[in-house]
């Protein structure tokens, strides 16, 4: 029976790459399914033998953490030359996309909570 190994929805392509190219290199049989053309079926790669989950997810543990350290190391490197760009630096650098997202959140928060405003209103007047 099919076994779900590895979710791919929001997976970089070089990510999905290496967990292909690790499972081929240790010889273990997967498939694929997509997410389909709406984007609403689940990406992910499965296995066909149960019994080669937890060697799969080994070798997929071992390959996310060194990632993890290299994407670690990467931001301190920046980080240390002043290259890492911090939120205000964002900012100042796009001050009008910035403004915009805020402008955003702040629309829907106002229509978020206006309803309960006026129901407020409507129970006082009624009650």
């Amino acid at each position: 029976m099919p076994v779900l190994l590895f979710k791919l929805n929001g997976v970089p392509d070089d990510e999905a790459e290496d967990i292909r190219e690790l499972l081929r290199k240790d010889n273990i049989p997967f498939y694929e399914t997509s997410a389909g053309n709406w984007r609403i079926s689940l990406a992910a790669i499965w296995l066909h033998d149960a019994d080669l989950l937890d060697r799969a997810r080994r070798l997929i543990m071992i390959y996310q953490e060194s990632r993890a350290a290299g994407a670690r190391e990467s931001y301190q490197r920046l980080n240390q030359e002043g290259v890492a760009l911090s939120f205000m630096a964002r900012v100042k650098a796009e001050p009008l996309r910035h403004l915009l997202y805020l402008l955003a959140i702040l629309v829907v928060l106002y229509f978020s909570v206006v309803p309960f405003y006026h129901f407020a209103d409507w129970i006082s007047a009624t009650g």
